[in-house]
């Protein structure tokens, strides 16, 4: 089955566009959910294979809206959640 994530060869969506020059970041928070990313790989915490299935795993809705970092956000998130080192209330507190 495929997933909302593998739309390679579907029709109805349109072109990437590509902007010249693009900045490797459109925010410094972009740049933050990178390095979050690659520390919590290198910790241990969770693998490129359980990030990746976690952003795969989005409702299709969201995954849609979402924006490149956004995604990669939402599967911290989850992770985090799921093996138990924040819990969605933590998380979602300003103050942690």
């Amino acid at each position: 089955m495929s997933r909302i994530n593998d739309v390679g060869g579907m029709s109805g969506f349109p072109p990437i566009a590509e902007e010249p020059d693009e900045p490797p970041f459109h925010a410094d928070w972009e740049a933050h959910v990178l390095a979050l990313n690659g520390a919590l790989i290198r910790r241990g915490v969770y693998n490129l294979d359980e990030f990746r299935d976690a952003i795969e795993r989005m409702p299709p809705e969201e995954y849609l809206a979402a924006s490149y970092y956004e995604r990669w956000f939402t599967a911290i998130t989850a992770l985090l959640v799921a093996k138990g080192v924040a819990t969605a209330d933590e998380l979602d507190s300003p103050h942690g």
